[in-house]
């Protein structure tokens, strides 16, 4: 059985087959009032050679025998809007431009009559070009305005209906109307064509790689595969969306639910997952689940360092991010013919997340999918080892392993390209496996969008004018953070360099000042900031990937090496690549104490540990010429003895719940986070299971999981 997205998409690939661009289909453009639909319709059906209807001159004003303005003020509001619905109605066309009126999209029986035969694409044009357009066209009064409501309320609460009925949009601000039109048709030729945005594993090479239609993999074929079948990771062929700054200053007054829509629309296509859809996906994972309505506000700390705050989500980590909506993406791509089992490694913030989000969905996707997590025992806060137990639910489960991350992580991957075991759980319980770390496309993409708003919202706030340049400094351990900033940087976003901020676990550090990965004779060091203790980064390998220009065969090389003798080093003219995009430096855990008290001194802020690793490595590494923006990626209450210890509170109790009780009393303290208390404060969140460092232990938790809970 298809899942849904790849029976849409072959539905659209049998209609190109044997149609044109427009075939019996119409292009319709929908957009607020201003937004030059009349004008661009015209111009797309030049180009095209077909039909053009304007549905207020050629269908409305033809109808009522008087213009539209006469006819709103003869009926007022509401009859109005019913009188425009009946009219589209009745009205049919086919391999026509139609050019829809700023209020048909919120009769709704109206535009599903007009979704049957069309394609409907929104000008979205920013609110401020449209008011200016109004005023210098004279208008002063449109569908729903009364006394008391502005323009700019009705054209904001218009906005819903937009989202509700697009299947493209296109991001307009005040450009002409030819280019606009050259935009509508490269968005209508990229929704027909599905094809063209396929998957390839990082270790995957340009002549194996197979252009038969049964083996090219989807976005929706990657969400639910997670790893390669050779080990690699899932990259899309073609590249990331590239953005003009022009489309990039279009969202500077967007808010962050807008810019993710936009951004997320032009990464997943819709044969995948429909823009309508995926607002409502999007509209879920950052509704009320986040406790600041900006989402991911950015802070001035002092100077020229700002903070991206990431910890606002429920588990307090900046992995909410991206596993607020990863669950719902992974429930409405994959097939309804079988059960899956979702498995993620976490060396601290990832687990609490996935177990969350997981948790989160509908009673009916939660009986065909559950979530196993894997962490190491002895090697997470106390904190974070309760908050994982207490996010436990029906479909989610947590493991304690007798070992650290690494084992976990690359346990996971064998199990994963163990294609007997995997095999075997689909014949016997009828399940599949899927993973939700980092390894997983769909876990990065909602990361980018972070990176991009936090750039938008400086020049918002006035800081710079858009185009100027800012660094980025991220606490990195498995860089996946690290990366989304680079593809930001891709995609338009004016970063100069990305700083890459280790604690002594500085692997990374080496390797980008030396281009020698090494992990012979290293040991895992357990610090303050848990998150980042990894040796080994999955997600290196998409960047080197990357910048060996789609190599497969030399990052087979390398993590050939890496495996067999412990390590691998870099051409000279790929570190010179990788040095143009990075730097990098490392925190001590006694430095990394004395920033968490220095800033609590000057400022009255508390940085958690990893950010204050940011924070050391980017007073080290910044040349102070232009902004830097330092990702603050969990609350400082996940790691509450670190922190009494560095403001030198000596009363420090081994509770969790008792710890945050201790930061709470402080009253010159932030509050500690809300979810993570209520999370602390659930009876029973002591009991977990507990697995030896063993490959056949990790299995047999696995076959008793997907017996209890799905058969």
């Amino acid at each position: 059985l298809l899942s849904r997205p790849v029976a849409f998409a072959q539905i659209w690939k049998s209609w190109l087959s044997s149609h044109s661009l427009v075939g019996n289909k119409n292009i319709i453009l929908m957009g607020p009032p201003g937004a030059g639909k009349t004008t661009v319709g015209r111009i797309v059906g030049q180009k095209l050679d077909c039909p053009v209807i304007d549905i207020d001159d050629d269908v409305l004003e033809t109808t009522w025998n008087m213009s539209v303005s006469e006819k709103l003020q003869d009926v007022g509001n509401e009859q109005f809007l019913e009188e425009e619905g009946k009219a589209l109605l009745k009205f049919s066309a086919s391999g026509s431009v139609i050019s829809l009126t700023g209020s048909n999209p919120m009769h709704s029986a109206g535009m599903q009559h007009m979704k049957k035969n069309g394609i409907v694409v929104y000008l979205d044009v920013p609110t401020t070009v449209i008011l200016s357009r109004l005023e210098s066209m004279k208008v002063d009064r449109i569908v729903g305005q009364s006394p008391g409501i502005s323009l700019k309320d009705i054209l904001q609460f218009r906005k819903q209906f937009y989202k509700r009925w697009c299947d493209i949009r296109v991001l307009c601000g005040d450009i002409a109307a030819e280019v606009v039109a050259e935009k509508v048709l490269d968005a209508v030729k990229r929704y027909q064509n599905s094809e063209l945005e396929t998957f390839i594993s990082t270790r995957s090479s340009r002549s194996g790689r197979s252009m038969e239609k049964d083996s090219c993999k989807y976005f929706s074929d990657v969400v639910t595969e997670g790893l390669a079948p050779d080990g690699g990771l899932f990259v899309p062929e073609r590249g990331l969306p590239k953005f003009t700054a022009g489309e990039w200053q279009s969202l500077i007054e967007a808010t962050y639910v807008e810019r993710a829509q936009v951004i997320l629309e032009r990464c997943i296509h819709p044969a995948d997952i429909p823009a309508s859809k995926l607002a409502e996906i999007i509209g879920t994972a950052y509704g009320e689940n986040f406790s600041c309505s900006k989402i991911a506000p950015v802070r001035h700390l002092a100077g020229n360092q700002f903070l991206l705050e990431l910890f606002h989500g429920p588990t307090a980590s900046f992995k909410d991010f991206a596993l607020q909506m990863v669950p719902h993406i992974f429930a409405y791509c994959i097939p309804r013919s079988c059960n899956y089992l979702v498995l993620v490694a976490t060396s601290g913030d990832t687990g609490s997340a996935v177990l969350d989000g997981f948790s989160r969905l509908r009673d009916t996707d939660k009986q065909r999918i559950a979530v196993m997590n894997f962490f190491p025992e002895d090697g997470v806060s106390p904190i974070q080892k309760s908050q994982m137990i207490g996010c436990q639910k029906e479909n989610a489960w947590s493991v304690g392993v007798k070992s650290d991350f690494d084992f976990c992580q690359t346990a996971i991957k064998q199990i994963f390209t163990n294609s007997d075991y995997t095999g075997f759980l689909t014949v016997e319980y009828g399940t599949a496996l899927a993973a939700a770390n980092s390894v997983n496309w769909a876990r990065l993409l909602p990361q980018i969008v972070y990176h991009a708003s936090a750039y938008l919202d400086l020049v918002h706030q006035g800081i710079i004018p858009f185009g100027s340049p800012v660094d980025v400094c991220i606490p990195t351990g498995n860089f996946g953070n690290i990366l989304v900033a680079l593809y930001a940087k891709m995609m338009g976003i004016p970063i100069r360099k990305c700083i890459c901020a280790n604690n002594e676990n500085n692997v990374l550090t080496d390797f980008i000042r030396t281009g020698v990965y090494d992990l012979r004779g290293r040991k895992l060091i357990p610090t303050f900031s848990p998150a980042v203790d990894i040796l080994q980064s999955s997600n290196l390998e998409r960047y080197l990937h990357l910048i060996a220009n789609d190599n497969g065969q030399l990052v087979v090389q390398l993590y050939s090496q890496l495996e067999n003798q412990g390590y691998f080093q870099l051409q000279k003219d790929l570190l010179e690549k990788l040095q143009q995009d990075l730097v990098a430096g490392w925190c001590s855990e006694e430095d990394c104490l004395a920033a968490i008290h220095s800033v609590y001194s000057t400022t009255g802020y508390i940085l958690d540990t990893h950010t204050a690793v940011a924070k050391v490595v980017a007073d080290r590494l910044q040349d102070r010429t232009c902004p830097i923006i330092i990702s603050s990626t969990a609350h400082y209450s996940k790691v509450a003895p670190a922190i009494l210890r560095a403001l030198r509170i000596t009363e420090i109790k081994q509770n969790p719940l008792s710890q945050l009780h201790l930061l709470s009393s402080y009253s010159p303290l932030p509050p500690v986070h809300w979810g993570l208390l209520e999370t602390l404060k659930k009876k029973g969140n002591e009991d977990h299971q507990v697995c030896a460092a063993d490959m056949s232990m990790l299995m047999s938790h696995i076959e008793a999981l997907i017996q209890n809970h799905f058969m």
